[in-house]
């Protein structure tokens, strides 16, 4: 076989010269399928020669015929080398797309190359790979368009370098959608995970707390925290000595429980309030105050479903956090009564555990 593809090779040039494009093709189609049968069982050196025909022929072939060739020997490990490079550098997605796909043999610094030289239709054909490098996904964030850095951002084997994870986090910053896909990576650093959520809004926030894993969402709660946690003063906290009197006799008594809780509340008693919450709950009265004075009502949600309050009494822990003057409108209300009642208790209790854990820390 191998003396005769070297006959073939020798006279191919005066072939694809003279020859009519039809049977060009056919001829290409006919080496590439004698390749394809045999691949298991080559040789380098069968390898390179058949490299060495088909990349002298196949550039000279119509386009369907070259992107059938690129179909079919797409994911074959031992695809000759150049003629995958070439078929990589093809303008036409229909022949580069099935290599930039799923080429084992096509290398790193070829797909750096392309994805710096050709449009978004190649980088989208290289999101699909099964690992994408750092270098590549510096070039594709810097280069791609929000389809390809949505797919990008979501796919589980790209890695990052920390130039990218900014850049991502940059680019997220006016794509919801994008923020959401970024803040559920575990790999995020928290600190690009806090400056990607300093950058969204209020339902984006939610949405990703929603939707994360529960060993992100930990990270996801304590990022919120953060940014909605107002932290005083040394010389302006508050003074909680009394509640927590108030509390002490109320636990001693046996009457320290929800109804307790709900009267306070009602009564927009906001230190005993925090007090009860932070007695109940176990964690500590400073984080319980730093978290109902925030700007967010996530936090007093999670508590309160950690420790399996009824609905009416965390809508008037809601209400004690906006004040006796302000009146929520009842869409409002019922949009945190649905947050309220998605929010699963095993993942609100790790969340909690958390706050226990870094306050005690």
């Amino acid at each position: 076989m191998e003396h005769e593809l070297r006959k073939v090779g020798a006279s191919l040039d005066e072939f694809v010269r003279r020859g009519d494009p039809k049977r060009v093709a056919e001829l290409s189609r006919g080496i590439a399928d004698l390749f394809v049968q045999g691949a298991a069982g080559f040789q380098t050196r069968h390898v390179e020669l058949f490299d060495h025909i088909l990349t002298g022929i196949v550039p000279q072939t119509e386009l369907v015929a070259r992107a059938d060739i690129a179909e079919r020997i797409a994911a074959i490990a031992n695809a000759p080398p150049t003629l995958i490079g070439q078929l990589a550098r093809e303008d036409d997605i229909s022949i580069a797309g099935p290599v930039l796909r799923r080429s084992p043999v096509l290398g790193e610094q070829a797909l750096v190359e392309i994805a710096r030289m050709k449009g978004q239709a190649h980088l989208l054909a290289m999101t699909e790979r099964p690992k994408l490098s750092p270098d590549l996904t510096d070039v594709i964030v810097q280069r791609g368009e929000r389809d390809v850095i949505r797919r990008t951002a979501a796919h589980a084997g790209a890695s990052f370098s920390p130039i990218g994870y900014s850049a991502l986090v940059k680019r997220a910053a006016r794509d919801g959608v994008l923020t959401i896909t970024v803040g559920q990576r575990n790999d995020l650093p928290d600190r690009l995970l806090k400056e990607l959520l300093v950058g969204s809004v209020d339902v984006v926030r939610r949405r990703l707390f929603d939707v994360a894993d529960p060993a992100r969402q930990a990270a996801v709660a304590k990022a919120m925290s953060d940014l909605s946690g107002k932290r005083e003063q040394p010389g302006k906290q508050r003074d909680f000595t009394s509640a927590q009197r108030t509390i002490l006799s109320l636990y001693r008594a046996g009457d320290l429980n929800e109804a307790a809780l709900l009267g306070f509340a009602k009564s927009f008693r906001y230190s005993e309030t925090v007090a009860a919450l932070s007695a109940i709950s176990g964690v500590p009265i400073a984080a319980v105050d730093r978290l109902m004075a925030g700007d967010r009502h996530d936090p007093v949600l999670i508590i309160s479903k950690a420790i399996g309050l009824e609905w009416p009494t965390v809508r008037s822990l809601v209400l004690l956090r906006l004040g006796p003057a302000r009146i929520p409108a009842s869409a409002d209300i019922e949009g945190i009564r649905t947050n309220y009642l998605r929010l699963t208790p095993s993942t609100a209790e790790r969340v909690v555990s958390f706050w226990r854990t870094r306050e005690t820390a």
